[in-house]
């Protein structure tokens, strides 16, 4: 007696693919809670039953979009750092096109408050970039790695999240090719040319030590 084994219909995976992609619209234009699975299913082109036969609530359904976006965010960032990226001269606008499909959906949620997979992923493929950095560093790091991650990742999904007033600031759409290159030149303008010196950042860092409350202080009721 033998055992036929079969994969996944083939039709299914492309319906399955064709449902998180509707979902990730629905979710960027109308936000989670207002989105429902009719409306994705009548997008996907599929029945309701077969959204949840594919992933069960609206609420799996997200995960799925933020474990899918994370993939997508992992290969990028391994792309680049092997330089097989798709344009190695510009690694940033790279980043900005094959995102960009993916830019309403990620801004909506991390407003909500959700993506919360998505944003430590990008936490932690920061620290490994920084963790490169270290070793190139002339000073020792006064916060440690991970803190200073979350705050470089927070900072560059603000441009995501404030897209219409960062392209309003520029004088071009962010998203648009023109968009793409003005905002990579305008990055490596940034991190190549820090706002304080090693100096003035030790002096900074002196003035915060003084504002310190003693030790008998903090343990005062």
């Amino acid at each position: 007696m033998s055992v036929t084994t079969t994969g996944p219909d083939p039709e299914d995976l492309t319906a399955r693919a064709r449902i998180r992609d509707a979902a990730m619209r629905h979710f960027a234009e109308q936000g989670f809670e207002r989105a429902t699975i009719r409306g994705i299913a009548e997008t996907a082109g599929v029945s309701s039953g077969l959204v949840r036969h594919h992933f069960g609530s609206k609420q799996a359904l997200r995960e799925a979009c933020d474990a899918h976006l994370t993939k997508v965010i992992r290969r990028l960032n391994d792309e680049v750092r092997s330089g097989h990226a798709l344009d190695k001269a510009n690694p940033v606008a790279t980043a900005n096109t094959v995102m960009a499909p993916y830019q309403g959906y990620l801004a909506r949620a991390l407003a909500e408050g959700s993506a919360e997979a998505v944003f430590d992923q990008m936490v932690e493929l920061t620290e490994e970039w920084l963790a490169d950095a270290d070793e190139r560093r002339p000073d020792v790091p006064d916060v440690d790695r991970k803190a200073r991650a979350t705050v470089r990742t927070a900072m560059a999904l603000a441009v995501v999240i404030l897209h219409k007033h960062v392209s309003r600031g520029m004088g071009v759409d962010l998203f648009s090719p023109e968009g793409d290159l003005l905002l990579a030149r305008t990055l490596i303008d940034v991190y190549s040319h820090p706002m304080l010196s090693t100096e003035d950042a030790a002096e900074a860092r002196a003035a915060l030590d003084r504002l310190r409350p003693e030790p008998s202080e903090t343990g005062r009721a």
